[in-house]
Order: structure tokens, then sequence, then C-alpha cells
């Protein structure tokens, strides 16, 4: 298979919408109240108890049109955003459970040379006829251990269509947004409303430099695009206009999503959805996002090699304790972790970050103060040792790289 580069650090948005012209859009007749009741009892009796999970993928392609939601573009085409949408029709609740994009995701059937888990859906689309959501949608079921029933796709356009047909949403941006570089967000804090455009915008920052601490890496955007799913589903919606503003939304819509949902069924699940809350489970958190150098990883893809790059490591052990309740089994990001216990850290740091390096279980040999250089050189041989060292040393921003020795060096 021939080798591909995949580019970093593409933008990101929110393609939820798609699920959203179709979920929901029966029971718009009532109150919110009456549309709940009537929704948590439809819940039980048209789907049963048990849950339905459904992967939401926004395509970041550029240069492509609206009705081509797998079209690779001038950008990658890359999923940007994958959100695995749990439908649960006993709890008549919907979860969001937001997975990184960067997060690393072994790829061994694949010549990816930076094996994130969203160049997946690229890799897949290459392929004749595309397969990126199917690819994706497997790495999904691996990684959460839960199963992916559907799967719906869209792109930027695409988005930016969705928002413009319910005439625009109303946000709360909490602080001052400017990012002119990546997104093009320029927004003063205060509740203000955006057409699609500006909400592909808002949804899509990362790198605020607006002086604040909001918006500032993808955890932070990922509950944006959650905070952004809700309002938009509210604005369809509303019953004061949700009558006529749902058939034009489905119809134009129609050919703008990618999915192997049968129309009927997205339909029945909203009808038995409509009102229901929506919670978000984010998956990683800053502690496990680290520049990893280029090293030889057996099995991390085709070639057991992966090109330096930004890169989440999530820890299968708290995917699965954060996703127990849904009986998740055995989540895995295709990568042996050792126990801590088997990890000898040489640490330079201070007294306080060696006790915490015991408390988590390594062996830990203190042998000098901080040297504030946020690094991990582990021994060429465990570089999974190192990623375990540098997710407990915290924070982000942690460089690690392959060397020599038997130990794990970790500089505070």
């Amino acid at each position: 298979m021939k080798r591909q580069r995949v580019r970093p650090n593409m933008a990101r948005i929110l393609i939820a919408c798609a699920l959203l012209a179709f979920i929901g859009g029966f029971a718009i007749f009532f109150s919110q109240g009456a549309r709940r009741l009537a929704g948590g009892v439809a819940a039980r009796l048209t789907l049963g108890t048990q849950p339905i999970d459904i992967l939401i993928v926004a395509n970041n392609a550029r240069g492509v049109a609206a009705n081509d939601p797998l079209g690779l573009g001038t950008a990658a085409g890359q999923a940007d955003v994958i959100l695995l949408a749990r439908i649960d029709p006993a709890a008549h609740r919907i979860y969001a459970i937001t997975i990184p994009r960067d997060t690393l995701f072994a790829q061994p059937g694949w010549n990816d040379p930076v094996p994130k888990i969203k160049t997946l859906f690229f890799m897949g689309d290459q392929e004749s006829p595309p397969k990126g959501p199917q690819e994706l949608a497997k790495a999904v079921a691996r990684l959460t251990g839960l199963p992916v029933d559907g799967y719906i796709a869209a792109n930027f356009a695409g988005f930016e269509r969705a928002i413009d047909l319910v005439g625009g949403i109303t946000v709360d941006v909490k602080k001052r947004i400017y990012d002119p570089r990546h997104s093009g967000a320029n927004f003063q804090p205060g509740v203000q409303h955006m057409n699609g455009k500006e909400a592909l915008a808002f949804v899509r920052v990362r790198q605020n430099i607006a002086g604040n601490s909001y918006r500032i890496n993808d955890f932070q955007r990922m509950q944006a695009e959650v905070q952004v799913l809700g309002i938009l589903r509210n604005t369809l919606l509303d019953p004061a206009r949700a009558a006529t503003l749902v058939p034009t939304f489905v119809k134009k819509m129609h050919g703008d999503i990618a999915t192997d949902l049968p129309q009927a069924r997205l339909i029945q699940i909203g009808i038995a959805m409509a009102g229901a809350p929506v919670y978000q489970v984010p998956l990683g958190s800053i502690d496990d996002s680290m520049t990893l150098a280029p090293a030889s990883v057996p099995g991390i893809n085709a070639e057991g090699y992966l090109d330096g790059a930004d890169y989440d490591v999530l820890d299968p052990a708290e995917i699965a304790r954060r996703l127990a309740p849904f009986g998740a089994q055995t989540p895995s990001l295709g990568i042996d972790f050792p126990p801590h216990a088997s990890v000898h850290v040489t640490l330079y740091g201070s007294a306080h970050m060696a006790l915490h390096f015991e408390h988590l279980g390594f062996q830990v040999t203190r042998v000098g103060g901080p040297t504030g250089a946020r690094r991990v050189i582990y021994p060429s041989a465990q570089p999974a040792a190192g990623w375990e060292a540098a997710r407990a040393l915290g924070g982000g921003d942690v460089t690690v790289e392959p060397g020599g020795g038997s130990t794990v060096v970790v500089e505070e």
C-alpha cells in the first residue's frame, strides 16, 4: 500500500447537526414537557431498552461541496470531530462520548506515518468505494469497547449550510476569543447570534490568543461541539417554527450526509428521543497530550515507525472506568501498556513529584531537582513506558523521545 502522509493540525467542525436533522423531527408540536413525556414513553415502546450507538464524523476536507460528505478535498479529509452518540431509550438520555482526534491508535494494516485515530477516515476514503466511516467505526468500537450501530458523516460546507437553514444559532461566548490564524474566530464575550460561517469559526477554536484560558486546547473545543449540538437541536425543534422548519431542513440536508442508517430508522429514533437531555462524556484530558519524537514502534502501523507529532495517548484503564456504566468491553488503543510497577523512573524533579509517581505505582529514583525541560526519555524498546511516564508528569506539553539506558528518565 502506498505510503500516505497526512497533514497535521486540520481544523475540526461539528457536523452532529446531520443527526439532528432527523432526531426529534416529529415530536415538535407539543410543549417541552409534553415532548419529554411522550418521548420517554415512545422510547420504551418503539426502541425497547437497549442503547443505540451512532458515530458522528466531521470531515475536515476543504474545497468540496456540502453534497460530497466523503470527499477528500484539499485538506486530506480527516475526521476532525469523532463523537459517539449513545442513545439510551430506557433512561431517555443521549450521551455524547467525545474522542480526541489526535488519539494515538495502532493501525497495523495501514502505511500511515502519523497513526492518529482521525487519519483512519482519510485512509479508508482513498479506497473505492470510500470506506472512511467504516474504518473509523471499527477503530472507535475497539477504543471504547462499545458497539457502533451506524454512522453519519458530513463536511465543513454541510455544517455551515445546516446552521444557515435554521436561521443561525444564539451562543453565549464566555470569554473573548481571537484566533485569526487558524479558525478566523473573533468574538467578544456575551450572547450573540451566529450564521453558519461564524458558528463554524466558533467550534473550530482551540488556539485562542486573546489572553485568557478559554478555548485553548482540543478538550475545550470538544465541550464547544457538544454545546453547539444542544443549541442546534433546540433551535431546530422550536415549537413556534418547527412545523415548517423541520421538513425544509430534512429535505435540503438529505444529500449532505453519508450514513448507513435508513432514514426511517433515524426518524424512529427521533420520535422516541425528542426532548432527551444530552450529556457529554469526554475521553482523555490535557494530561494525555504529548509530543512524540520519531520512533520505531512495532505494530503501530505497517512500517512499525511513527513520525514525530503531537498526539493524545489515552489511558485504556481510564476509558474503561469512564465507560463502565455503559457496559464497555475491554477498551484498547491496540497498544500494550506496561503496569506502572514494572516501570523504573529516574526523576529530575521535586520531592512532591517523586511522591506523585510513587503514588501511581512507579519505581522512582530521584536524582536531582526540576530542570524545566518537561521531557521523558525512554529505553528505545519501551516506548509505552515513556508514554505512561509522560501522562503521569501531567499538564501536557511534554516531549517524549527514545534514548539509551535501562530506565525512563523524567525531567520535570
